[in-house]
């Protein structure tokens, strides 16, 4: 290629010159074209040339300023009349082959000269005139101007077979349609079985016949995904998809991928060809028709309201044309005039029990092909005449069609199950419904797929059994249920209202507590010596829930008494912390295992972060989730909220990102005392915790106190070791200049950026305590 265009350049000529070359050694400027010659000649080439009897009457131009000679392969003058019949007009030749001494199109040079020895060819480029170009345009004819304007029409994949979308956004969409932003456009889609040739219909439909969307005469299928292109006669989107009934690996997926297209399209096509109408074509559009009323007009509705748009995306359905093509039988209707054929489609649908009520229309075009090529004059006619029609869709920019197919596309993805693909329908419910199934019972969820990324839980309308292994109960209150409320309460150490050690001495003395928001603490594990009664015969009710993937929320240990006890002694270790000896982390590591809750995972086990799996070194610290109990870094687990279900409230604590972002995480969860001892049980594991919490501060005084306050300060507070300047003032902080910690904020500040007191019951500080400057001047509660 690189030396067809070399030669290509240097034959370059403003100057047409004489071709022939028979008296003027080809020096000469040209001044006729001869037809039957094929070529340019000059004043005295061309009056020997036609001397003779025989060639007087040829056919000949006198060449005006700026003329470039037609194309010769597209005249047929070479007996190749393929590409002409194709494009329907004679084409302007590009260059000359100076070898074969013929002038050629792009589209002929490229067929006949792109392999071979004639790829050496020299040729000579031609360079069309502005006035020719324009008198060509005055010449043509409507029919001939909308051709050329489809001249340069190329299609790209839109979404390829595994439902992502190529366009990267709303400009690239735009940039590949070739059109204006604020051009009003309209769909047109194809659908049919694999084979029956929908892209040569797309072709010769709306591109004259020019080989737009790819065809090919192999098995395989040649449209694979979907692929768009721009029609700038008609204003419209055409798309093509891949065939029905092809061999494909993702077979659930590509169905799905029809019906986001046909969602979004104004007009579909339906192309069938067979000599007799067949039950798929039907099945096809009750199911499309069913799927597409069930689970896609309320996320196109609610498209409409997230994007802020003016044209409604699911007024009704598209209209659909079936186009029909036989060989050997009458059309359809042919057989009784009387009966018009849409008449008899419907009645077919009801035969079959299928009701396509989601398409504003259905109409029927065939054609009967005696000999090939097929006639597409009356789909072109039918296409045209519906897309006049704007009483049930309204043309739109391209803007809102990206938009559309965008929000569908995230709305329904993602893989489906070999063991939920349905077979009797061409759109089953499992293919846009959740894919999540109870653990405990194994139903399904019935939301719609992805709904957890809009914060909707799991639901089904099944009820759930109790697993063991899961311990699905949960606790609600029951005065207030008999008052028409339903409240969850879970165990937890002490009550909201309790000052830490209050909490503590009380816990230890009178066992968990179970608090309703509304009725306050209303039991406690060992109120009397003898005789507790267990809460579910007393106080709450016990409901089974499903257990879905991905969430916890039910009833587990939830008492923190020792981690608790360690944050009172923070006031200790504030005052020697900048005195103590060098980091020892395993001492940390065993006391914090001492006196962490049971669901924590030990130390001594977390070699990796849980999420980013960044394995710890010596000097790293590791920060457990108050939800779910594993390790983290503390880039990911730097987030904040509350954790009721933990006994962590009402103050937000450090959390882990998937905790954050999905309100727990599924958890391996440790088999749970029966009620009737749990209470026993939890005060005895708890009691050891803090005792042995206590044996640990009174043995190991001279253990550096701040291991001990790194392990037990709130989340929200920012690690000792990243403080290295006040907050506010910005000194430097040294063994005279003391670290404090803003309850509020949880920064680090010297004492008199942090003087104030206050209490802060967001955090969980329900009495006066040491509040930043900053903090101290917001109004309300902290």
């Amino acid at each position: 290629m690189s030396a067809h265009t070399q030669t290509a350049e240097k034959g370059q000529n403003t100057t047409l010159l004489c071709q022939e070359s028979y008296v003027c050694s080809g020096t000469d400027e040209a001044v006729f074209e001869c037809d039957e010659c094929r070529s340019l000649q000059c004043q005295r080439c061309e009056e020997e040339l036609h001397q003779p009897e025989r060639l007087r009457n040829h056919e000949r131009t006198r060449i005006r300023p700026g003329h470039v000679p037609y194309c010769d392969s597209c005249k047929g003058s070479n007996g190749n009349i393929m590409h002409a019949s194709m494009t329907g007009s004679r084409q302007i030749a590009a260059v000359r082959c100076q070898v074969c001494k013929i002038n050629l199109c792009v589209e002929c040079q490229k067929r006949t000269h792109a392999g071979g020895n004639r790829r050496k060819h020299p040729v000579t480029v031609y360079h069309a005139g502005k006035a020719q170009e324009q008198d060509e345009e005055e010449g043509m004819d409507e029919e001939t101007k909308r051709r050329k304007m489809t001249e340069k029409v190329v299609s790209f994949l839109l979404v390829d077979e595994t439902e992502e979308i190529q366009v990267r956004n709303e400009e690239d969409f735009i940039k590949k349609l070739d059109c204006s932003p604020d051009q009003h456009l309209k769909v047109v889609s194809i659908f049919g079985n694999t084979g029956d040739g929908k892209s040569h219909t797309l072709n010769h439909t709306f591109f004259y016949g020019r080989e737009v969307f790819k065809t090919s005469p192999a098995q395989e299928s040649c449209t694979v995904g979907v692929w768009a292109a721009y029609d700038p006669v008609r204003k419209v989107v055409v798309i093509d998809t891949e065939g029905l009934l092809g061999a494909t690996v993702n077979l659930s997926q590509r169905t799905r991928l029809l019906l986001k297209v046909l969602a979004i399209s104004d007009l579909v096509i339906y192309r069938t060809r067979a000599d007799r109408l067949h039950n798929d074509l039907f099945k096809f559009l009750g199911d499309a028709s069913e799927a597409y009323l069930k689970h896609f007009t309320k996320e196109l509705k609610a498209t409409t309201a997230r994007c802020g748009l003016d044209v409604p995306l699911s007024t009704l359905g598209p209209g659909v044309i079936i186009f029909h093509e036989t060989v050997y039988t009458k059309l359809l209707g042919s057989d009784h005039p009387s009966e018009v054929p849409e008449k008899l489609i419907q009645d077919r649908f009801r035969k079959l029990s299928c009701f396509p009520e989601a398409f504003s229309s259905i109409h029927y075009k065939g054609t009967r092909t005696y000999n090939p090529p097929t006639d597409f004059s009356g789909l072109r006619r039918a296409v045209e005449q519906q897309l006049e029609n704007n009483t049930t869709r309204s043309p739109r920019q391209p803007g809102v069609i990206y938009k559309a197919l965008k929000a569908l596309s995230d709305r329904f993805s993602g893989e489906i199950p070999d063991d939920q693909m349905a077979h009797s329908s061409f759109f089953p419910d499992e293919y846009f419904t959740c894919s999540s199934v109870c653990l405990s019972c194994g139903c399904g969820c019935k939301k719609s797929m992805n709904h957890a990324k809009e914060g909707i839980p799991h639901e089904s309308k099944s009820r759930c059994r109790y697993s063991h292994q899961y311990d699905n109960r949960v606790y609600t209150c029951k005065a207030c249920y008999e008052r028409g409320m339903e409240v969850s309460v879970v165990p937890k150490t002490s009550a909201s209202t309790d000052s830490p050690w209050l909490g503590l001495a009380k816990y230890a003395w009178s066992g968990y507590v179970i608090e309703c928001p509304n009725c306050g603490v209303v039991y406690r594990s060992r109120q009397y010596w003898f005789g507790n009664q267990d809460p579910v015969n007393t106080v709450v009710r016990t409901e089974i829930e499903h257990v879905w993937p991905g969430t916890d929320g039910f009833l587990k240990d939830n008492n923190n008494a020792a981690q608790r006890l360690l944050d009172g002694m923070n006031f200790m270790a504030q005052s020697v912390s900048e005195l103590s000896l060098g980091p020892t982390k395993a001492v940390t590591s065993w006391l914090t295992d001492q006196i962490a809750p049971a669901y924590w995972r030990p130390n001594s086990q977390i070699l990796n972060c849980n999420k980013c799996n960044t394995p710890f070194k010596d000097n790293d610290t590791k920060h457990h989730c108050r939800a779910c109990g594993e390790g983290f870094c503390d880039g990911c687990s730097s987030k904040t909220r509350p954790v009721p279900e933990r006994g962590w409230g009402p103050a937000p604590v450090r959390v882990c990102d998937n905790c954050y972002e999905n309100r727990g995480i599924q958890l391996d969860v440790a088999e749970l005392p029966s009620d009737e001892e749990g209470g026993t049980l939890i005060a005895r594991k708890v009691g050891e915790a803090v005792q042995n919490t206590f044996g640990a501060v009174v043995t190991a005084m001279d253990i550096p106190l701040g291991l001990v306050k790194d392990a037990a300060r709130p989340a929200y507070w920012v690690p000792d070791h990243e403080i290295l300047h006040c907050h506010n003032c910005r000194k430097e902080f040294s063994i005279k200049l003391s670290k404090h910690h803003c309850r509020a904020c949880g920064q680090g500040f010297c004492d008199e950026c942090s003087h104030d007191r206050r209490a802060v019951p967001s955090r969980g500080w329900d009495h006066p305590v040491r509040v930043c400057f900053n903090c101290n001047k917001k109004p309300g509660d902290l």
